[in-house]
């Protein structure tokens, strides 16, 4: 591998940092061990800046670029924002249906476990899939009720278990 930047940081998919290499999780560091990473990075993360400075925190988050974003939004470099849980109120949702027709077989040879085309798996049997149900009837328009109770749901993106990892020590990149 080659030598690295100092603050350069790279995904790792073990549970350790290497050497050389802290985890991105916000932590401090003291300011007269890591004198170079200081100078790169400053309080922009946290810390005092006279004793300790901070890594930037990774740990459950995604990285953003600084600066305009694609819904107008100014983003300064370090700066956190978003939620990992978010409540919907029923105001929140847009006007749908979930419409769904029942279509009861009642030939029994097209009654089976592999569904196939005119086929069916079962006789409908119980509410609100009764075999008394006329053929191709709709649901009932309280068949489907608000649910989660105001509860919050996930609301980070997809995400893999790596590490955020940056490096201690390295080569001091060049400035533009």
């Amino acid at each position: 591998m080659t030598e690295p930047f100092i603050g350069e940081i790279q995904m790792y998919g073990f549970p350790f940092a290497p050497r050389d290499w802290a985890f991105c999780a916000g932590q401090l560091l003291p300011l007269q061990q890591n004198t170079a990473l200081f100078a790169l990075l400053g309080v922009t993360y946290g810390g005092d800046g006279r004793s300790n400075f901070a890594l930037p925190n990774l740990a459950g988050n995604a990285a953003a670029c600084q600066g305009q974003s694609a819904g107008g939004y100014q983003r300064a470099l370090g700066e956190t924002f978003g939620t990992a849980q978010v409540s919907l109120q029923a105001l929140q949702l847009p006007p749908h249906n979930h419409a769904m027709s029942v279509y009861a077989q009642r030939d029994a040879t097209k009654l089976h476990g592999t569904p196939a085309q005119g086929d069916a798996v079962t006789i409908p049997t119980t509410p609100p899939f009764a075999d008394t149900t006329p053929s191709n009837a709709s649901f009932a328009p309280t068949m489907v009720a608000p649910t989660g109770g105001g509860l919050p749901h996930e609301n980070r993106q997809p995400y893999l278990t790596v590490n955020f990892c940056i490096a201690l020590s390295g080569i001091f990149p060049q400035r533009p």
